[in-house]
C-alpha cells in the first residue's frame, strides 16, 4: 500500500506513542486532583503546554487544549466575534476557501446579525494582504485566513496579513491545522492573535488539538462545567493525547527543514509526472504550497471513480478534504479558484508523508495515468469533448 493522504490524517509516530504509554497505564491520575498522584499528571500536562508553546513562539499560558482543529476554530471565531460585539463591531473578513469549521461558524454568526466578507481567491489559490487591507472597515472585529489550504496546499502571506491587522487594530486568527509541524510558525513575529492546530496532522493522536490565544484575549468557553484550562474549556484534560501531541509537534519541528527539503523534491517530481496527462491541470500555485501537497483536476472523469480504482491499485488518495468526502457536491475550494463544476468533480489530492520514496512517486504517476485513461475510455462526456461537441477547459 502507498499512503498518499497525509492531509487527511497521519500515522502516529513512535515518539508520540511511547510518550503516551505511561499516562495510559501507570500515571492515569486526574490532573485536577490535589494529591501527588494527580499532580504527576498535572506536571505532564504543563510540560506539554510548554513544549507546544516553544514550537509556536508563544507563552505556555497562551495555549488552550481542545478536541482538535474544528473546536479550536469555533472557539477562536466565536470569542473574537463576542469581543467585537461588545465594542459595537460585527464585521468579519475571511476567504471563500476556508475549511468548513470556519465557514459554517461564520454562517452561524451571520444569522446573529454579523456581516461577513469572504475575499475572492486568485486562480493560483492565494490572497494578498492588500485584499485584506482594502476589506477592513471601522466595524471589523476579526480577520480569519487559513495558513495553508487543506485541499490545494497553497500557503498564504500570514505575516503580511498579521501586520495589516495589527496596524488596523483588528484581531487576526489563522487555521494552521495543515501548517503546524510542516511550516515554521512564530505567532509573535507573524502578529497572529489566535491560531488553531490539530495533532493528527503531524503524527500525533486524533481527537486532540490546541488553540493559541494571545495573552489578554478573553475566550468564550464552548464547553462549560469545570475550571479546567483556566475556565476556558471545561472537562478533564486528555493527558495521554496531550503528551503525545507535544511529543509529535516537537519531533516534527526539529526535523522540519530536512523533511520539507526532501518532500519538495518528491512533490515536484509528482507534479511533473502528472503534468504529462493531457487535459489535466495543477490546482494552486506551483511553489507557494505545502511541501507534500499535489492537487490536480482532470477533464472527463469523476473523482470518486478515480479514487476507487487507485485504491484497487493499493494507493490511498482523496479528492479533497476528508471532512467532506461523503458529499457529492464539487469542492468549494476548487470552485473558489475558478474551476467549473464538471472539472472540479474530477479532482485528485495526493499528500506525501515523510517516508515517501521516488519509487512510490513513480508508481503513483503510472497508476494515475493508467486510471485516468481507462475512465476516459468509458466516458460519454469525454467522447463529446474529443469529438468537439463540448469545449475543453484545459489545454492539451
Amino acid at each position: 500500500m502507498i499512503y498518499a493522504d497525509n492531509a487527511a490524517t497521519t500515522r502516529m509516530s513512535q515518539t508520540a506513542i511511547q510518550a503516551m504509554l505511561p499516562y495510559l497505564d501507570k500515571l492515569y491520575g486526574n490532573p485536577s486532583s490535589l494529591y501527588a498522584f494527580g499532580q504527576q499528571a498535572r506536571e505532564a500536562l504543563e510540560d506539554a503546554r510548554e513544549r507546544i508553546a516553544s514550537c509556536l513562539g508563544c507563552e505556555a499560558r497562551e495555549i488552550i487544549f481542545t478536541s482538535g482543529g474544528s473546536e479550536a476554530d469555533n472557539q477562536a471565531i466565536l470569542s473574537a466575534a463576542a469581543l467585537g460585539a461588545r465594542k459595537g463591531k460585527k464585521h468579519i473578513i475571511s476567504t471563500a476557501f476556508e475549511h468548513h469549521a470556519v465557514l459554517h461558524t461564520l454562517e452561524q454568526l451571520k444569522k446573529q446579525g454579523y456581516d461577513v466578507t469572504l475575499l475572492d481567491v486568485h486562480e493560483s489559490g492565494l490572497i494578498t494582504e492588500q485584499q485584506v487591507a482594502d476589506a477592513i472597515r471601522e466595524d471589523t472585529c476579526l480577520v480569519t485566513v487559513m495558513y495553508a489550504n487543506n485541499e490545494i496546499g497553497t500557503i498564504q502571506p500570514i505575516a503580511e496579513i498579521g501586520a495589516v491587522c495589527r496596524e488596523k487594530g483588528v484581531l487576526f486568527h489563522t487555521d494552521a491545522v495543515q501548517a503546524a509541524g510542516h511550516l515554521p510558525i512564530d505567532v509573535k513575529a507573524q502578529q497572529i492573535d489566535l491560531l488553531s492546530l490539530s495533532a493528527h496532522k503531524f503524527h500525533g493522536p486524533k481527537g486532540i488539538g490546541a488553540l493559541y490565544a494571545r495573552r489578554g484575549l478573553a475566550l468564550e468557553p464552548l464547553i462549560r462545567g469545570g475550571a479546567q484550562e483556566r475556565n476556558k474549556r471545561a472537562g478533564t484534560e486528555n493527558v495521554p493525547a496531550i503528551v503525545g501531541m507535544a511529543a509529535a509537534l516537537n519531533e516534527a519541528c526539529a526535523g522540519m527543514e530536512a523533511t520539507s527539503t526532501r518532500l519538495r523534491v518528491l512533490r515536484d517530481r509528482l507534479i511533473a509526472g502528472l503534468d504529462q496527462i493531457p487535459y489535466g491541470e495543477l490546482n494552486g500555485d506551483r511553489t507557494q504550497r505545502l511541501p507534500g501537497n499535489v492537487s490536480f483536476c482532470f477533464e472527463g472523469i469523476e473523482g470518486e471513480s478515480l479514487l476507487l480504482l487507485l485504491d484497487d491499485k493499493g494507493i490511498c488518495a482523496s479528492s479533497g478534504s476528508a471532512c467532506t468526502s461523503g458529499s457529492l457536491d464539487p469542492s468549494h475550494v476548487l470552485l473558489s479558484i475558478g474551476r467549473p463544476h464538471e472539472v472540479a468533480h474530477g479532482s485528485l489530492r495526493l499528500t506525501l508523508g515523510e517516508d515517501a520514496t521516488e519509487a512510490q512517486v513513480d508508481e503513483i504517476i503510472a497508476a494515475v495515468t493508467d486510471v485516468v485513461s481507462y475512465l476516459r475510455g468509458m466516458s460519454p462526456f469525454w467522447r463529446d469533448l474529443m469529438n468537439g461537441k463540448r469545449p475543453h477547459v484545459f489545454a492539451e
